[in-house]
């Protein structure tokens, strides 16, 4: 669905890249996240594949059409959800997204039924310059979803959400995939990558250091670990023990045979955890 090889692009025009020679490639239907801090290429990637920055150096192509030459049918295939609200403010909410779809030459969908899936059916003819900044981020995700997208840009989705909000649009990007769409996740929060990613990539300094599914990369990376509550002379003491280092094992099967532990839990790395081992840095 979308390929890019050898993508390169300089602010400034000259060596001074944000963006050096990534290459990757996105199948249809996968969710794919493009992970990294502020400032790492991830906005610079997107803002590019989506026509808002010129294509300088390298190729990207999204099912066939070249995001050089963009077309009225690459902008009908696409939707964009950005992190910061562009909103009419002046318009209702219903009214935003009337306008938007009549952009569009595709068949579009119900203004309403997207407002109403974000929990906005009850601010649908309020001013959208009076919505909240969590309702205006719902609602720009609700249009980029008017003209039914191939491809789906999401940035940073639930950032500033309440958690029940969250759980909602983080269901609606799992229906969308599960009904074909494509979607391109950029984000610094691994938890929703996590959760929701095929595959990932790991940007950094505006280039990729890796690319794997959230599994693999916990295989290869992290460590097989168990956390452990036991007694120990009428005292509870806690302890993180490795499943492959053989001390460590004896350890816990001398507690299990014993009958000491309380509770056990497997522990693996988090994404982030591993980003930091494969960049030397974090995420901030």
């Amino acid at each position: 669905m979308l390929k890019v090889k050898n993508l390169y692009h300089s602010y400034t025009k000259d060596d001074n890249y944000a963006v050096k020679g990534i290459s990757f490639e996105i199948k249809k239907g996968e969710i794919f996240g493009f992970l990294g801090p502020n400032g790492a290429g991830k906005s610079t990637t997107q803002k590019i594949l989506t026509g808002l920055l010129p294509l300088q150096k390298g190729e990207a192509s999204i099912a066939g059409i070249d995001v050089k030459k963009p077309t009225e049918k690459l902008f009908n295939l696409i939707g964009v959800s950005f992190e910061h609200p562009n909103i009419y403010s002046k318009l209702t909410g219903y009214e935003n997204l009337e306008f938007y779809k009549k952009l569009f030459s595709v068949p579009t969908e119900d203004p309403k039924v997207l407002l109403k899936m974000v929990g906005l059916e009850d601010a649908v003819n309020k001013k959208a310059g009076d919505y909240s900044k969590g309702m205006k981020q719902r609602l720009v995700f609700a249009r980029s979803l008017i003209n039914n997208p191939q491809l789906w840009f999401l940035d940073e989705p639930i950032s500033g959400l309440d958690p029940t909000t969250a759980s909602n649009i983080k269901d609606i990007i799992k229906k969308k995939k599960d009904e074909g769409t494509t979607i391109f996740l950029t984000t610094h929060n691994m938890h929703i990558a996590d959760e929701l990613c095929d595959r990932v990539a790991f940007i950094n300094e505006g280039k990729i250091e890796v690319i794997d599914s959230p599994r693999n990369l916990k295989l290869k990376y992290g460590e097989q670990l168990v956390k452990v509550e036991y007694k120990e002379n009428n005292k509870l003491k806690r302890e993180r023990l490795s499943l492959i280092n053989d001390k460590d094992r004896d350890k816990l099967n001398k507690l299990v045979n014993e009958g000491k532990i309380e509770t056990i839990h497997s522990q693996e790395a988090t994404l982030e955890e591993i980003f930091i081992k494969v960049t030397g840095r974090g995420l901030k």
